[in-house]
């Protein structure tokens, strides 16, 4: 096994007297998926935000590509190509999808009119068609306020948007959520594209069967620690649900 991208070691976050995490650990190497599950309090949102920069653990380790690091705000973690795509989208509906992919990144003019701050709205176009293409997403037409889109597209949007600007790294917290069927399948096919890629994913999801479909290994938190690792192609929806509740108790080391 290569060397972890991102690990954490013993993370312990609390919130007065509340202990969030209580050194939980978790690993992703590079160039898989790898999904986090757990019931509701379990940690995940809260390891999430360790990892990316929103928090910070109050003892324990994080280490990138075997080196650790301190992780103090979502620059420093983008600055290790480190990306977040969240459940809410965060897009801007009236804009269209160039516009969104280069949102707080947007490409100048060359020249004066940039200095004025004109946009290059046409490179910037130019260059979200290569990248949708590059990620599989289908999208109608690039003009049209993002808005108008279907919920899968704009989440294909916002996953695309999140993958273009990770080197190595982005979490997704439950991209399919409140999705239809096709809508899903289309986000899950961009998942597996930018695996393919190169790039990591963090998948956190509550859909058990999606998680066996597309990730390459599963990590379990449970009351704040981590509970069990599986390799998905070997896992059983029982086996998950199992280390969820605490019918498998200890970690599966797979």
């Amino acid at each position: 096994m290569t060397e972890p991208l991102l690990e954490a070691r013993n993370l312990v976050k609390r919130y007065g007297s509340v202990e969030a995490l209580r050194g939980a650990s978790f690993t992703v190497h590079p160039g898989e998926v790898v999904a986090l599950i757990g019931d509701n309090g379990a940690g995940k949102s809260t390891l999430v935000k360790c990892l990316s920069g929103v928090e910070q653990p109050d003892s324990g380790q994080i280490l990138v590509g075997g080196k650790p690091v301190t992780l103090d705000s979502p620059t420093v973690a983008r600055s290790h190509g480190i990306e977040t795509a969240y459940q809410d989208l965060a897009v801007a509906p009236d804009l269209d999808p160039a516009a969104n992919l280069f949102l707080g990144r947007e490409i100048r003019r060359p020249g004066l009119l940039g200095r004025l701050g004109m946009l290059d709205k046409a490179k910037m176009r130019e260059q979200a068609a290569e990248q949708f293409a590059k990620f599989g997403v289908s999208l109608p037409d690039l003009s049209v306020p993002i808005g108008s889109l279907s919920g899968g597209q704009r989440q294909s949007v916002a996953v695309a948007r999140s993958v273009t600007w990770a080197d190595k790294l982005v979490f997704m917290d439950e991209p399919t959520a409140a999705l239809g069927v096709v809508q899903r399948e289309r986000v899950l096919e961009v998942i597996r594209r930018v695996r393919d890629t190169g790039i990591s994913v963090v998948l956190i999801s509550h859909n058990m069967p999606e998680v066996l479909s597309v990730a390459d290994r599963v990590e379990v938190l449970r009351l704040g620690s981590r509970v069990a690792r599986f390799s998905a192609a070997e896992a059983t929806l029982e086996d998950l649900v199992g280390a969820m509740t605490g019918a498998l108790s200890q970690e599966d080391a797979s």
